[in-house]
């Protein structure tokens, strides 16, 4: 009997050891390493998990910062832009509407100062400040007599577009961006003036 039960041990030995030989473990030393490496191991994902739990939130407190901070200059852009925009459009019918006024108007002398209103009037319409317009006009093809018939009367008016969110004051130039727009019309071949 004594030999009987040495042979089943040996056998449940010999099975252990064949089942840790298929485990890749050679002896009950390799099996403690191995058993130590698992252990490390789980413990590292663990960390890591603490980790990651840990930043919840912060992916949306990036995303606001950034989001800032890309926002702020678009949105300054395209207040820059409409400003320009505007301004365009506004020396554009202050030209026109100046044409109109001075081919329409009766003597010479009164179209300078009737073109300088409607001026002053279509910049207001837009919200150019007119402090720094300019307006010049040119007659063809007698510059001396402007009001003459089928002639053409140019109007040219240069506007300082204010920037937005930049001070006036800086300096003794206007701050901004300059804009020129011009406007031809022709005078009436049944105009009172000369022919």
């Amino acid at each position: 009997m004594p030999c009987s039960r040495r042979m089943g041990g040996e056998r449940l030995v010999s099975r252990a050891v064949s089942r840790g030989a298929r485990a890749g473990v050679h002896s009950p030393r390799a099996a403690s390493r191995a058993a130590g490496v698992r252990e490390a191991a789980r413990t590292v994902r663990e960390a890591a998990r603490r980790a990651l739990r840990a930043e919840e939130g912060n992916a949306s407190l990036e995303l606001l910062t950034a989001g800032v901070l890309l926002l702020v200059p678009v949105v300054y852009l395209v207040l820059a832009l409409a400003a320009l925009q505007a301004g365009a459009l506004a020396a554009e019918g202050a030209a026109r509407q100046a044409a109109r006024v001075v081919v329409r108007s009766a003597s010479t002398d009164g179209s300078a100062a009737a073109a300088e209103d409607a001026v002053r009037t279509t910049l207001a319409d837009y919200g150019v400040p007119s402090e720094h317009a300019s307006i010049a006009v040119r007659c063809s093809p007698r510059p001396d007599a402007c009001l003459s018939r089928r002639g053409a009367v140019t109007v040219t008016v240069r506007v300082v577009v204010p920037i937005p969110l930049v001070p006036a004051d800086l300096g003794p130039q206007p701050t901004g961006v300059p804009v020129q727009a011009s406007a031809t019309q022709t005078v009436s071949r049944f105009a009172a003036g000369t022919g």
